[in-house]
This record gives structure tokens, sequence and C-alpha cells, in this order.
């Protein structure tokens, strides 16, 4: 059976097209991915993302558990802080990728990937090295994501204007925010300012008409699961399941940087040194392409006759006119080489460029 948000009805009343993502009835679509799209790059939207999945890791050595089940390290980041990282089987392959809220040295919030949920939690409790106490509260928490240049003018409309100015990237405080307790991070999914909220389950419907009401003079708009997809992938950011996953390491997947070889020993450490020092085989680029055709996930990638990979993402781009894609491919291909991608049958043209395809400051490739 289909989980629901505590938003489900709003969502249904707000004209949202309803679609399965993850186990979850989740709005894909409200008056359109272009407009959606739109309206985050240029002004704001508020997306529910009370489908993600939390983990609380508590414990005098709660550090040192963290910091084995994840590949980046906690212990380089003060109170108060999140980090993106992710937890890998001992073979290098990614179990998922991760949010992880530094509380305190005791006390750590781990937000998880829907799909990945159960399989996360299980996996944190079968790899207890420390003796922490390992809680699966994702029934107790909603979250929600206020994303785009004026993202900060509706946080301040809600009488967080101080927030817009203290808050740092990736920094995140336990606050009241028109009288509901929330954990307020500067996070996102977007390639864009925004904040993520994480609340009482029971308190999302309220807030979520809150911010609507702040945001409307700033042109909010409720976003869906489509634009969440081609904001990420014009932002180069990865989703499970196609970027990474158990047969793909982070080193292959552009995180080399997530991953912390000199801390002390993580699940799936050995295996990385091992990749590290022998050179991976393949790696992920970014595709522009030349010719017409839109090339999705699953797609085979050519050079001539020869196939060197697949897609592992793809859409047409709102911000940049024309369709982009991620792929995994063999080689040391670079910016500029041109490959060919098997769409219907055919093999339209690709050029290779630098990632990511979309940035805030300035736009375009």
């Amino acid at each position: 059976m289909l989980k629901q948000t505590p938003l489900y009805e709003v969502h249904k009343k707000l004209g949202g097209r309803i679609v399965e993502f993850g186990g979850w009835e989740m709005p894909v679509q409200y008056s359109g991915i272009m407009e959606e799209h739109r309206a985050v790059r240029k002004a704001c939207g508020l997306f529910d993302i009370s489908h993600m999945g939390q983990v609380l890791i508590t414990g005098p050595k709660a550090l040192e558990q963290v910091n084995y089940l994840t590949t980046n390290d906690v212990s380089q980041i003060p109170d108060g802080k999140c980090q993106y990282t992710a937890a890998l089987y001992p073979d290098g392959g990614v179990v998922d990728d991760l949010i992880v809220y530094r509380i305190n040295a005791e006390n750590f919030l781990i937000v998880v990937n829907a799909s990945n949920d159960e399989k996360d939690f299980n996996w944190f409790v079968q790899n207890n090295r420390f003796d922490a106490k390992i809680l699966h509260v994702s029934h107790a928490y909603g979250m929600l994501a206020l994303q785009g240049p004026k993202a900060k003018d509706v946080l301040a409309n809600l009488g967080g204007a101080l927030m817009t100015t203290t808050l740092n990237p990736f920094s995140f405080v336990e606050e009241k925010l028109m009288g509901i307790s929330c954990i307020i991070s500067r996070t996102g999914y977007t390639g864009e300012d925004g904040f993520e909220f994480l609340l009482s389950s029971d308190k999302v419907v309220d807030l979520w008409n809150k911010i609507i009401e702040a945001g409307r003079p700033f042109g909010l708009l409720p976003i869906g699961l489509g634009a969440r997809d081609t904001l990420r992938l014009e932002a180069a950011l990865s989703l499970y399941g196609h970027e990474i996953d158990q047969k793909i390491n982070p080193l292959e997947a552009r995180l080399a940087w997530i991953v912390k070889l000199d801390k002390p020993d993580f699940i799936g450490k050995s295996s990385l040194q091992k990749i590290e020092k022998e050179g991976i085989t393949r790696h992920l680029v970014g595709l522009s392409m030349i010719d017409a055709g839109i090339p999705r996930a699953g797609y085979e990638v050519y050079e001539g006759e020869k196939k060197l990979g697949w897609i592992t993402s793809g859409t047409f781009s709102p911000s940049l006119g024309k369709a982009i894609a991620l792929a995994l491919i063999e080689g040391t291909k670079k910016s500029g080489d041109e490959l060919l991608v098997g769409i219907r049958k055919q093999k339209a043209r690709a050029q290779i460029v630098n990632l990511p395809f979309y940035r805030k400051k300035k736009g375009k490739i």
C-alpha cells in the first residue's frame, strides 16, 4: 500500500497530479513542470519532501558511529552544521546518499532518500559497531523545502529575517517559525538558494499554508516532483538509482569530494582505496544535445559504433532551452568531445560539457 504525506489532500485540492514515487503518492506537477521550474529559478517554490526518511543516532560514541557508516567526516564540522555524505557497501557501491545534521557530538539526525528509508535504517542497525542508539523516526517528521532567489524574502515575511543573514549554507538552527517549532537548514536540491524545514508531522499542513500565504507577493508556487527533477539535473545533483547505486561508487560519480580516505575506518574504505590506486575505468559526464531528441535514463552512449556507457538521467532543460543528460561512460573523455546517444533507433550527436549545466550566477553553459 502506498504511503501519503500529511499534505496529500492539500496537493489534490491544489490540482496536483499524483504519481507513485518511492512507495509514496506524491504530486508530480501542479500548474506544469516548465512553469514550476521557472518559478524556482526566477522567484521561489515550495516543495513537500515529507517522503524523505529520518534516522536519529545518539550516544557517547555517536560521532564515531556516524563516521563509520559514512564517507565524509562529521568530526570536521561544528554543531549546527549539515554535511552531504554517503553510506557504502563494503565493495564501495552506494547504499544511499545522505544529509547528516550534527546537533552535537552525541546526537546526529540523518535524512535519507524515501525509497531507501527502511533499507538505510536496517543497514545502520546491522553495522552498529559503537553501541549507539539508532532510532527510526521518519513517522514523526515532515519536511518542506522553500527554494529560489526569493526564498529569503519569503522567510523574512514569516518572521525569519535574521536567519536570512545569519544562517550560512549547510547550517541549521532549531527555531519557532510562526509559532511552529522546526529545524531550519540552508540546504536544497535545486541549485538555488533556499531553506528546508524539518518539523513534527502534525504541523506540516499548518506551516505549508503559512508559507504559501507569505510567498504570494513574491510569486511563490507549489512545486511537484517533475520540476524537482529538472532543477536538480540542471545543477548536476545525483539521484539515487540513477547516478549512484549499489553498482556505482562515489569516485565514478563525481563525488570524490565527499569521500575522506584519511579519516578512521569506514564501511567501503579499503575498496575505495584500491579503486583510487588502480584508477577508475568509467566516470560521470554532462552531455548537451546537438541533434534533436531527449536522452532518457538507460539510453546507450556511443563513440562511433563502440558503446561507452549509458544515460543516467536526461531531460529538456527549461533554463537552457535544450536537452541535457548525465551519462556514465568508460574512458577518459573530456569537455568538448562529441559522442552519440541512441534515441529511438537513431544515433543523435551530443557534446560533453562542464558541470553543472546551470549555475545560479551565470545561468548558461
